[in-house]
């Protein structure tokens, strides 16, 4: 359990830095070639690190059309956030992201008619006050791209739940793989419309992203393999603590109290629905 634990700390961490090199490409490149760039050259160690853990077996689908359906929400979760932390600050970004086990469950109930007792939505409605504290609408500190990472969260709890449509006879490797494989192909047919040709010194951050984006999803992936969700899932929120220092450090931003007032009433509410949900399989 200890193990998992530690990569699932270390995958968070690593995910993290992909954001603030993605934060920094920004400047000069569109999300869209930076998601394409990162998924083409995370592409091969996709593939190796599918066949190492899984065998052929994993490099092989048995419902393509799901991996393309959600390949299609990564991009749109991924473009949504990017271009959020263009204009905001990566720790108020990151903690909006946090809603998105709200989502998730809310729409387990909504879509798929999962039972939901009164104390998990209770728990939905106190994690989307803390939302309300974080982006402050109607008040002059409101910004309306402070939504964008809310609508991230939402595209990405469709993501988490598409996985369910995903033939069961397959393993997560061939979900991460497949998921870097369609975004690269689908991006593809976007990115000749806002293509930059990188400056050489930028290419060194191409490369970084694909590899600590790549490493940050198969640590955490593992992590979930080796302790139990009730577990490592929390520490997914440890993301605040490593948003907030990569901020400061490159861009000198520093969340105001109310965002992490906000951020801590969501994290709260997250981690109150993980344990329900993991009583309720229990």
């Amino acid at each position: 359990m200890s193990v998992g634990i530690v990569l699932m700390c270390a995958g968070v961490a690593s995910l993290c830095v992909n954001d603030a090199i993605a934060k920094t490409l920004t400047a000069g490149y569109s999300p869209i070639q930076i998601l394409f760039l990162r998924n083409l050259i995370a592409l091969p160690f996709a593939i190796l690190i599918a066949h190492r853990m899984g065998g052929t077996a994993a490099l092989r689908s048995h419902r393509p059309l799901a991996h393309l359906a959600r390949g299609g929400l990564w991009i749109g979760a991924t473009i949504l956030f990017f271009t959020s932390i263009t204009y905001m600050g990566l720790a108020e970004a990151t903690a909006l992201i946090f809603v998105a086990p709200l989502f998730i469950t809310a729409l387990s109930a909504l879509l798929f008619r999962e039972q939901v007792g009164w104390r998990r939505w209770l728990a939905i409605a106190v994690g989307f006050i803390g939302v309300l504290i974080a982006v402050r609408p109607g008040t002059a500190a409101f910004q309306a791209i402070s939504l964008l990472p809310v609508a991230t969260a939402f595209v990405y709890a469709l993501l988490m739940l598409s996985a369910r449509f995903v033939d069961s006879r397959e393993s997560v490797w061939t979900l991460l793989l497949y998921m870097t494989g369609t975004g690269a192909a689908l991006s593809l047919f976007l990115v000749p419309f806002v293509w930059i040709t990188p400056a050489p010194e930028d290419l060194w951050l191409f490369a970084a992203i694909a590899v600590f984006g790549t490493a940050g999803m198969t640590m955490i992936t593992q992590a979930f393999r080796l302790a139990p969700a009730v577990v490592v899932a929390p520490l997914d929120y440890s993301a605040i603590i490593w948003a907030t220092i990569l901020g400061w450090l490159f861009w000198n931003e520093i969340p105001d109290a109310l965002t992490f007032a906000g951020a801590a009433i969501i994290i709260a509410s997250g981690v109150f629905i993980i344990v329900r949900e993991h009583r309720a399989e229990g």
